[in-house]
């Protein structure tokens, strides 16, 4: 009997793999790796569902239904989302179960690897009700039948229950900062960090500004880097002072490059040879004429953030290479550096960096009705990118000039639509490209209702039956 038992030597069982330190520090990186998974989305979720950019090249069926609001719940990219996101939450409740009984003179980091995984499933609930609305809240590892009868749950519970509960824990766990290989993992800032953007999801503006607050002083060092465009200089370390929290990539280490270059490349062989770009185009992202009319030519974000229109300058030469007219005419430069095969580009994905926070905290201020607090916090980013400083707003104005420095500022960096729908503004901006009233989150995936075949239990979103 214990000879036929054994158990197989091609695979570890589940139970045997959660001993050591060693063996929850594996684990937890696991969770990060899921979410690195989804984040090569992010982009169509965050920009192209906004009116910044728009899909110029319409070979790509999933990117442009996002972008025109014809997406509909049968598409790959919703359902590869959802069960994106669904993993990392199942890997990161799994550790938790299996880590509240480890022995902390075993697992010796218990604490910390709590504290990473709350905070990573608080993201990816985070970011599925931004994007789907009710979704099933599931923290602890269930049986199938318990998975069949669990419904979607509001989304205010899924705030109140996981996301911002988690958030606090994280926070009250995680580190100020990491060290050597340990760099990019997440952090006490992150997780306060991400706190204020959901108390500024959820309108609970006295406390986005206490977390954010927080941020601009000891034990923090946090600062702006004195040149924007060091931010996206790929030849540089990506975690500075600015840095908050990243989805990290890194170039030939086996498929932890990123996808971005080469997605948001035009097809000009000349820009594609000069930066060393391997494994083509995509031609995925262009600007639209009403965010290019926002610009000051002064503002010295403006060449990094796109570079337009149908035709580009080679740096060394001052050549003019013009753009054949069936590419997107225009580009930006955020992930622009040398990539040595498709997908596997050295460039993250930030998820929220140090002007995001001043940002959110001038908001989080002016609606707190401290206007003149709130001009100091969105001056010092107006002075970073060399524009006059702002003086002497009414709260609306400043309300308007925070939305629009918001959009400056980080374009292109996954923030856009979910600025617009959390202010009200989703509508007005999109309209005129097909949105109707129901579409500030996205279908269900069609694969997830019908598996659960009980509209009273698990309906489709409104609007999308």
């Amino acid at each position: 009997k214990e000879f036929i038992n054994r158990p197989p030597l091609s695979a570890a069982s589940v139970d045997a793999l959660y001993k050591t330190d060693k063996d929850f520090l594996d684990a937890t990186i696991g969770v990060y790796q899921g979410l690195r998974v989804q984040y090569q989305h992010m982009w169509q979720f965050g920009d192209i569902r906004g009116d910044d950019g728009f899909v110029q090249v319409t070979n790509q069926p999933s990117t442009t239904a996002v972008d025109l609001f014809s997406i509909n719940s049968a598409d790959a990219l919703l359902n590869s989302t959802w069960s994106n996101y669904y993993v990392v939450i199942s890997r990161a409740n799994i550790l938790l179960a299996k880590i509240a009984d480890a022995d902390p003179t075993i697992v010796k980091n218990k604490d910390l690897y709590i504290g990473e995984a709350k905070f990573l499933r608080a993201l990816a609930y985070f970011d599925l009700v931004r994007i789907f609305g009710n979704v099933p809240l599931i923290t602890k590892v269930l049986t199938l039948e318990e998975i069949q009868k669990t419904g979607r749950t509001p989304v205010a519970t899924v705030y109140n229950e996981v996301i911002i509960k988690d958030l606090i824990d994280a926070a009250s766990m995680l580190p100020v900062a990491f060290t050597g290989s340990a760099i990019g993992r997440a952090t006490k800032g992150a997780a306060k960090a991400i706190l204020g953007k959901v108390y500024m999801t959820t309108k609970d503006f006295p406390k986005a500004e206490i977390e954010l607050k927080e941020l601009t002083a000891a034990p923090y060092k946090y600062n702006l880097l004195a040149n924007f465009n060091d931010l996206f200089d790929f030849s540089k370390d990506e975690h500075h002072s600015e840095y908050i929290f990243d989805i990290e990539h890194e170039e030939n280490l086996g498929g932890q490059g990123s996808v971005f270059t080469n997605f948001f490349m035009p097809n000009v062989a000349a820009l594609l040879n000069y930066y060393g770009i391997k494994g083509g185009f995509n031609e995925s992202l262009a600007t639209t004429t009403g965010f290019r009319s926002i610009w000051s030519l002064t503002d010295k974000r403006k060449n990094v953030t796109f570079t337009c229109c149908g035709e580009w300058t080679n740096p060394t030469t001052g050549a003019v290479v013009k753009f054949n007219s069936t590419t997107s005419q225009s580009f930006t430069s955020k992930y622009l550096t040398s990539v040595p095969a498709a997908g596997d580009s050295k460039a993250n994905w930030k998820v929220t960096r140090y002007a995001d926070v001043l940002l959110m905290l001038a908001e989080a201020l002016n609606e707190n009705g401290k206007t003149a607090l709130a001009l100091v916090e969105i001056n010092k980013v107006r002075l970073r990118a060399g524009m006059a400083v702002y003086a002497g707003l009414t709260k609306e104005q400043m309300r308007d000039n925070v939305a629009l420095e918001r959009r400056l500022e980080l374009t292109f960096e996954g923030h856009r639509w979910f600025d617009l729908v959390r202010t009200g503004k989703a509508l007005e901006a999109c309209a005129a490209v097909g949105m109707k009233d129901y579409m500030s989150i996205f279908p269900v995936p069609l694969s997830q209702v019908n598996v659960m075949n009980d509209a009273t239990l698990f309906p489709q979103n409104t609007g999308y039956n």
